[in-house]
């Protein structure tokens, strides 16, 4: 026979605290499931499983370089720009310069980077090494959009002028920049179930992406990111030897 237990009983059984009575209590079926379940999680242990840096290098783990990806998107476009303008905002840069840019082309301006891309590559791959070139131009030309990386060089010779004793590294610092932002974006996209790869055809196409979109002379494109729905899985990941390889500890307690 199934014995009856007050709500006093349930707290205790459910190993909830028992509150004054102008605090909000939780409601019934909370108390049950932890009473059916007493090893159960509470919605505050389960988001404390994942929370801090373990969520973000899950997210880390996840990112990977995707060659097979299709037109469609698991997201509308909108988000895609939402995500690629928060990125843009809050990616860090070396004195705060934010000399980083980013355009995102779709549809058949997506379509004419690629095919820029090939045309160019046309005059100078040698003819047996075409159909290959092809095929993988084709294959970025498929997905769903484009996302180019610049640098804006005006902000980088601004930041050489003001402080000369940094001038010759401030180039470096850039591209620092620029890769912390690809990354989060990158990153970001596989949140999203989006597959992305990074291409630098840079500098052979960057006169004539900066004359067709009309964009500053002072812009260094720095990289080319398709991205699109995966239609394959991505290529076996290796890893180096990181412990005393390539990571070292010193002064450790």
């Amino acid at each position: 026979m199934m014995r009856l237990l007050s709500i006093g009983s349930l707290y205790k059984a459910a190993r909830l605290p028992l509150v004054h009575h102008h605090h909000r209590l939780p409601h019934l079926s909370t108390i049950l499931s932890h009473y059916s379940n007493p090893t159960a999680p509470t919605p505050t242990q389960r988001r404390t499983v994942m929370s801090g840096s373990a969520t973000f290098f899950e997210a880390v783990k996840n990112r990977r370089t995707y060659y097979a990806i299709t037109p469609e998107s698991t997201i509308p476009d909108e988000k895609v720009e939402e995500i690629i303008a928060t990125a843009v905002k809050h990616a860090p840069s070396s004195f705060n310069s934010q000399s980083s840019r980013a355009v995102l082309l779709l549809g058949e301006e997506h379509k004419k980077l690629w095919e820029i891309t090939l045309n160019i590559l046309k005059e100078i791959v040698p003819a047996e090494q075409l159909p290959a070139t092809e095929g993988r131009i084709g294959g970025f030309a498929n997905g769903h959009g484009t996302i180019l990386f610049f640098e804006d060089e005006e902000v980088v010779k601004g930041l050489q002028a003001k402080f000369p004793l940094y001038q010759d590294r401030f180039p470096t610092w850039a591209q620092h920049a620029s890769g912390i932002l690809q990354f989060i974006i990158w990153t970001a996209l596989e949140k999203e179930g989006l597959g992305a790869s990074l291409q630098h055809y840079n500098p052979l196409i960057s006169p004539k992406v900066l004359s067709t979109w009309d964009l500053p002379t002072s812009w260094t494109l720095v990289a080319q990111m398709p991205f699109g729905k995966p239609s394959a899985a991505p290529g076996e990941r290796t890893y180096q030897a990181v412990e005393g390889e390539r990571f070292k500890v010193f002064g450790k307690q």
